[in-house]
């Protein structure tokens, strides 16, 4: 089940999220987070507009997605960032893709007119993902992430709404 996410899921999201940023280059951030800036978070979305999904499996959080803003200024107001991240156990069971279309309608609805994925460069799963749900390559950014003593790549995909 896809639903939106509340202020008691950001202990699950948290725990889900500190997984991925100890262990994964699928976010070059380093930084742990906090179920309290998790909560915070998921208010802040929610109060400026934007999705914040959690997909849940036998009771359990397995899975978030949430909009943001793509860049600051007024310019940017049609465009929307997004990011997905599932455990590994919830992976290649379609759940992604349902909370793909739910950011996308949810999108939509809101009345954006794109919506962009930043991804690893050496993440080919996710690249195809995308690819499957609908983004299309738009560029790639040489070594502009940094983690675990290494540089990535960052590719860029955008879904026209």
């Amino acid at each position: 089940m896809i639903r939106a996410a509340r202020p008691q899921d950001a202990a699950p999201i948290t725990a889900l999220w500190n997984v991925i940023i100890r262990e994964t280059t699928a976010t070059f951030n380093a930084e742990e987070k906090t179920v309290a800036e998790v909560a915070d978070l998921i208010a802040e979305r929610h109060a400026q507009g934007f999705a914040f999904f959690v997909a849940e499996l036998d009771g359990a959080v397995v899975g978030f997605a949430t909009t943001f803003p793509f860049r600051g200024g007024v310019g940017y107001r049609y465009t929307a960032e997004y990011t997905i991240h599932l455990a590994t156990s919830a992976q290649k069971q379609g759940i992604g893709q349902a909370m793909v279309e739910e950011i996308v309608d949810h999108a939509t609805a809101s009345g954006l007119h794109s919506l962009w994925a930043g991804i690893s460069g050496e993440n080919e799963g996710a690249v195809a993902f995308h690819t499957r749900c609908g983004f299309s390559h738009a560029a790639r950014l040489s070594e502009v992430g940094y983690k675990f003593g290494r540089w990535f790549d960052l590719v860029l995909m955008q879904r026209r709404l």
